[in-house]
C-alpha cells in the first residue's frame, strides 16, 4: 500500500479530497513530515459524504515520540500514516464505526472508543472497543 510525504510548512493546504487538506493529517507535536496513506484519505472522505457532516481528526500521523507519549502501540498504524481517530459531528462512534465496516469489510482496523472512532487501512482486519 502507497503511503505519501507531504510537508507540512509546504504542502499543509494541498487538498488530498473534497473536505481533506495535508494539515489535518500533521503530527500534533509540530514535527514537519506528514505521512499520509490515500487510502485512508478516501476513506474519510466516503465517511464525510455518508454523513454530510463535518469529519474532525484527532489524531492521524504520529511520529515514534508522540506516539509513546500518548500511549501508542508499538505497531500502531498511526506511525505509518494508515490510521486516524476521527470525531463525526452529531454522529456516535458506534455509528461511524457501522459505516466504516461496511466500507472496509474484509480489512482495516476499527476501532469504537468513547469520544472518537479509530479507523485504519492496514491490509488485515481488525475490530475492537475500548
Amino acid at each position: 500500500m502507497t503511503v505519501k510525504v507531504y510537508s507540512k510548512a509546504k504542502d499543509g493546504n494541498k487538498k488530498l479530497s473534497v473536505n481533506f487538506r495535508v494539515r489535518e493529517f500533521a503530527c500534533k507535536d509540530g514535527s514537519d513530515p506528514v505521512f499520509i496513506s490515500p487510502v485512508l484519505v478516501e476513506v474519510l472522505q466516503e465517511i464525510r459524504s455518508h454523513f454530510g457532516k463535518a469529519v474532525t481528526i484527532t489524531s492521524a500521523y504520529r511520529t515514534p515520540a508522540r506516539n509513546k507519549a500518548v500511549g501508542g502501540t508499538a505497531y500502531s498504524q498511526h506511525l505509518y500514516g494508515k490510521a486516524a481517530d476521527i470525531k463525526v459531528n452529531g454522529v456516535s462512534p458506534s455509528k461511524v464505526a457501522a459505516y466504516a465496516e461496511k466500507i472496509l469489510p474484509n480489512s482495516g482496523g476499527i476501532g469504537i472508543y468513547k469520544t472518537f472512532t479509530h479507523i485504519d487501512v492496514r491490509a488485515t482486519k481488525s475490530r475492537w472497543k475500548e
